[in-house]
This record gives structure tokens, C-alpha cells and sequence, in this order.
């Protein structure tokens, strides 16, 4: 039995060269009861990593790579995997990375420095967290260096949560950081553990990888060099592999799997409390939201229909009753709070959807549209043998009208309880042909005219539909180009294989070309794998608690804003409430 403790997914953006689904996948079937997925600063794919886990049984642990800037020497970055125990390890995680990435600084500079008593982080930010030094984290540390790393990493989240991670990759940089490790280990007596360090889940998806490694470099495959791993050693390996790949560190073997089962946080786990709604400064109970929420339903019910006939009555009722008894009163009240700002500043808004559906919101202001007199179903909106959250859409004013809600919603729920929620960016044709042809060494000309070719309203289906991928678009590390016994349909939809070839011929790059196979074989790896972390276009997420105790928190690329590490669909997924402000040009 084995547990991969260091894993990196398609989520380490330009680093792993795997989909987390795939990571999972393929550990559930090499028997694994349980793996850890430490993205690159943040736990973005740690929803699609736990969705894919419950689906094949097996347990996602939760953790990151965590990386200090500028203090090694020569500047180069301090990168520590760091797992969690606990659900309060958990929220230190969420808390260390958003003071990372919004914070100026938390690293002390002195930290490294030979007679340093600092820490690296605010003590409240690493109970519960834990540590590991590995090869790929120090590899050109000399071992001075390794000693103040460790020791430092001992003040700071505590001697016993420091582990020192052994890889074996078959090359020489590797070894020689494996040997100054094992020394360490036993000098200070830090346990052992044993890990490959995997960046995809099969050895064939070693060319992406080496893409990757490339786009991240701002170079060529040609002109990669040493950047450029030595062999494809990197992939998930097998329990039995891991056994024989470290026979002579049993003991690193059975640390690992004495850690895997201390780790008993997963996104199940997670504490989100939608918030109450606050009168007067006070936070409101269950009793006191359903009787402020009646209130304000019939005093608005008196304003839309002067007298409140039997019928209108009937369905308030009806619905409030629902309302209450599913506990979303606070979620009514602080949408119309929203609306009430608004309204108060002069700021058009309109409420839209299935919230139309309802008297409830109708009489709260929220929509305009009534529901009552046309014979609109209130179960479409919200029913009780649908337990998720309501869905309000609001649309206000594009540009600074919508802002100013916005900017009020961050106000209100100062400090970091409320955030836009992310857009993950992916590759799309014209970006993943671009990159790859960087990649390979391409003339821009080649790229030019293939993103002119497929930008044609008059071309055929060259690509495919990649607006919207099905599921497992991008999805599939594939045999590499150069095995010629692999069909080509096996590599490449069969549908729009044809066209792709001739359109890349049109743009300039023959059949012939040695790059020509390696282009298609990665340009159709590349699409719908993440580029990078955009926002969303008007939605929020907002916690009882502080939101960065549920999910990291960075800033967005508009100023004052500030994002999760999840989009919509991970949010929805774990029941974490989203209100949507929406732009609209004609309001």
C-alpha cells in the first residue's frame, strides 16, 4: 500500500500536465485509498479533485505548494509543500495563501540568515499545517542552506508537523539533493517520507509537461535545454513501483502511510455558514430573519397590490412557509438589502430568471414582474425536494453604477468575508495553436494564418467545438506523435481530423514538416487545459465567518476586488451561496 503525498495537477498552471479527474482516475486504479494534490499557490483544483474521489471511492487529501518569494540564495524562490491535518489546518492554509497573495509581505527576510530566531508566517496561520522538504522544492540549496530551511521550517509550524520528502528520478541533481536530505534527516531526526513527485498521471504525457516547462521559460524545445526534465520518470507511479523504486528506505514507505492516515480533512469537512442578516449592527437568529422577512414581504405586498386579496395571500404563505422552513430567510433579506442600496443611490436594478417565479421577491422589490397574476410556478424557482440554494440574478447599469454595488458588498462584509468568484481560463484554438507553435520553434507567420483560417465564417470545422468542450475534451495524455503504429484517430477526433490537416496546410506548414505531428498532437492536448485565473462577470460569494477560512483568497486584475480560488460550478458543487450583480449595457 502507498500514498502519493505530492502530486501537482493541471491546476499548478504550466507545471502539472495532468487534469486533477485524471490524477484521481488513475490513482483509483492503481489501488490507491488515498492521494494529495498540492497545486502551485493555491487549492484551485482541490473541488474537482474531491468530486472525482468520491466518484471512484478513494479520499482527496487537501494541501498546497506554497512558495516564498526572493529568499534563497540568489533570489530564487522558496517553494514547501504543505498538507493539511485538520479542518483548522485548513483554514490556516486558506489564511496563509491569502496573506500571500494579497499581503506586500509575510516572509521575514531574516529568516534564512544563520542565527534567525523569526518565522516565516503570523503564528495564528500554521496550526495544523504541515511541511515537507523535497528535491524539487531545494534543488540547488548546498547543505548550510538545507540546515536554516529545515530549522526554520521547525519554528515556524513546529518540529513534529516537518517532514523531509525523498524522489528518486533517476538523475544525478536528484541524488545528490536525496543524499544532503538523508543526512539532514538524521542529524535532526526529522522522519523520512517517500514520494515520485508526479506532474502527470502517465509517462506519455511527458511532452505536454516539457511544453509546459517551455511556456513557463519563454523558450523552445529546441532551445530548453537543461529547464527540460531528463527523462519521463514523473508520472503516478504504482504502489509496488514505489515499493521497489525505494527498497532500501523502508522506513520512508511506512512514514508516508502513518502521514496519509493522520490527514483526515476533506472538502466534506468544510465549515461554510451562509451569513446571517445583520439589523442595527446585530446578527439576527433563525426566529428574528423569518419575522423581519414576513414583515418586509407583506408591507411590500400592500405597496404592489394595495389590498392583499385571498389568492396573493395564499401564495405568500405558501411560499414563506417553504422560505423559512428551509432556512433561507438571511439569503431573502440580504439580496433585498442589495437591491435597497441600490434603489437608495439611484441605481437602476432589476432581479431576472426563475426569481420571477416568486411573490416573495415580486413584493420584496426584487422583480417586477408578477407572479401571482400570471400563473407563474413558484416551485421552479425554489422547491423543497430541490435542496439548493435560490439562484437570484440582478441586473444593474455596466460600469461604475455596478460598481458601486459591488463595492458596497465588499464594504459591508469587510474584512475578506465577501469575493468575486474565478473564471478558470483555458486554451482555446487560436491561443493553444499560438503557444504550441511558439513552443516548436514555428514562424508567427504559420499561426497568423491559421487563427485568420479558423476565424473565417466561411471555413469548415477545423477545430471542432471547443467553445463549449464535452467533458473529457483536453482531457487525455495521449501516446506521443512520433509512435507511428497509433492510429491517428485514437489521438485526434475523427471528425475534425481532415480539416485540421488541411488547414494547417493552408497556413503554411506541410504534411511533411517534422513538427507537424508534434503541433497536432499538442495542440489538441493543450485545449481546455487551464491558462490562467480570471473573474467572474458578477459573482459573489459572501461567509458568516471570514471567507478566506473557506477558500483562498487573491486579488482580481480590476483594483478593490478581490477573487476565490473556485469558479461558479466548484462553489456551487461544496452549497457555497453566490449572488449574481450583473452587468447590462441597456439599463
Amino acid at each position: 500500500m502507498f500514498t502519493e503525498l505530492y502530486a501537482r495537477s493541471s491546476f499548478s498552471f504550466l507545471r502539472g500536465a495532468s487534469h486533477p479527474q485524471d490524477l484521481i482516475q488513475r490513482a483509483a486504479e492503481l489501488n490507491y485509498k488515498s492521494i494529495a494534490i498540492l497545486d502551485h499557490m493555491g487549492v484551485y483544483g482541490s473541488v474537482q479533485a474531491h468530486l472525482a474521489a468520491r466518484r471512484h471511492g478513494i479520499r482527496a487529501l487537501v494541501g498546497a505548494t506554497v512558495e516564498l518569494p526572493g529568499r534563497c540564495p540568489g533570489g530564487s524562490p522558496l517553494e514547501i509543500p504543505v498538507l493539511v491535518d485538520s479542518t483548522k489546518g485548513y483554514q490556516n492554509l486558506c489564511h496563509l495563501l491569502t496573506e500571500i497573495h494579497c499581503c506586500s509581505e509575510v516572509f521575514s527576510p531574516d529568516a534564512l540568515s544563520n542565527n534567525s530566531e523569526t518565522s516565516v508566517f503570523f503564528p495564528s496561520h500554521t496550526e495544523g499545517i504541515i511541511a515537507l522538504l523535497t528535491p524539487e522544492s531545494l534543488p540547488s540549496l548546498d547543505r548550510k542552506t538545507l540546515l536554516r530551511v529545515a530549522l526554520m521550517l521547525g519554528r515556524t509550524f513546529g518540529k513534529q508537523n516537518v517532514y523531509i520528502t525523498l524522489t528518486r528520478h533517476h538523475n544525478r541533481s536528484t541524488d545528490r539533493i536525496n543524499r544532503l536530505l538523508i543526512d539532514l534527516a538524521q542529524s535532526l531526526k526529522i522522519p523520512l517520507l517517500a514520494s515520485n513527485a508526479p506532474l502527470f498521471s502517465h509517462r506519455r504525457c511527458r511532452l505536454l509537461a516539457d511544453c509546459f516547462t517551455c511556456l513557463r521559460h519563454h523558450t523552445t524545445l529546441d532551445d530548453a535545454g537543461t529547464l527540460l526534465a531528463s527523462n519521463s520518470e514523473r508520472y503516478l507511479k504504482s504502489p509496488d513501483q514505489m515499493s521497489a523504486l525505494f527498497g532500501d528506505q523502508q522506513q520512508a514507505l511506512i512514514n508516508t502511510e502513518i502521514l496519509s492516515e493522520r490527514l483526515a480533512f476533506t472538502l466534506d469537512d468544510l465549515e461554510y455558514q451562509f451569513p446571517s442578516y445583520h439589523e442595527n449592527g446585530k446578527s439576527l437568529t433563525l426566529e428574528e430573519e423569518a419575522r423581519l422577512l414576513r414583515k418586509l414581504t407583506f408591507r411590500g405586498a400592500r405597496d404592489r397590490y394595495g389590498k392583499i386579496g385571498i389568492k396573493v395571500r395564499q401564495q405568500l404563505e405558501h411560499e414563506l412557509s417553504l422560505i423559512i422552513r428551509l432556512q433561507f430567510s438571511g439569503y431573502f433579506l440580504i439580496v433585498w438589502e442589495i437591491v435597497e442600496f441600490a434603489k437608495s443611490q439611484g441605481i437602476l436594478c432589476q432581479g431576472r430568471g426563475s426569481a420571477a417565479n416568486s411573490a416573495v421577491c415580486y413584493c420584496l422589490g426584487i422583480t417586477a414582474c408578477d407572479p401571482v397574476g400570471g400563473g407563474l410556478l413558484f416551485e421552479r424557482f425554489l422547491s423543497e425536494n430541490r435542496r439548493s440554494w435560490p439562484d437570484i440574478d440582478i441586473d444593474f447599469p455596466s460600469g461604475e453604477r455596478r460598481e458601486a454595488v459591488i463595492q458596497h458588498v465588499f464594504q459591508k462584509y469587510a474584512p475578506r468575508g465577501a469575493a468575486m468568484t474565478a473564471n478558470v481560463i483555458t486554451y482555446r484554438p487560436k491561443s493553444a495553436f499560438r503557444e504550441i507553435s511558439k513552443v516548436l520553434g514555428l514562424p508567427d507567420s504559420i499561426a497568423t494564418r491559421f487563427s485568420s483560417l479558423i476565424s473565417s465564417p466561411h471555413s469548415p470545422d477545423t477545430t471542432g467545438d471547443r467553445t463549449n468542450p464535452p467533458p473529457d475534451a483536453g482531457k487525455k495524455c495521449t501516446t506521443a506523435p512520433e509512435a507511428e503504429e497509433i492510429p491517428d484517430g485514437q489521438m485526434f477526433p475523427m471528425r475534425d481530423l481532415g480539416q485540421l490537416r488541411k488547414t494547417l496546410s493552408q497556413s503554411g506548414l506541410s504534411q511533411d514538416h517534422p513538427r507537424f505531428r508534434p503541433l497536432m498532437h499538442l495542440y489538441h492536448e493543450i485545449l481546455s487545459f487551464p491558462r490562467h485565473l480570471g473573474q467572474h462577470s458578477g459573482g459573489m460569494i459572501i461567509c458568516d465567518t471570514g471567507l478566506d477560512s473557506i477558500v483562498p483568497l487573491q486579488p482580481a486584475s480590476m483594483p478593490n476586488r478581490t477573487i476565490v480560488q473556485w469558479d461558479k460550478d466548484d462553489c456551487e458543487e461544496l452549497g457555497i451561496v453566490k449572488v449574481d450583480l450583473l452587468g447590462l449595457g441597456m439599463l
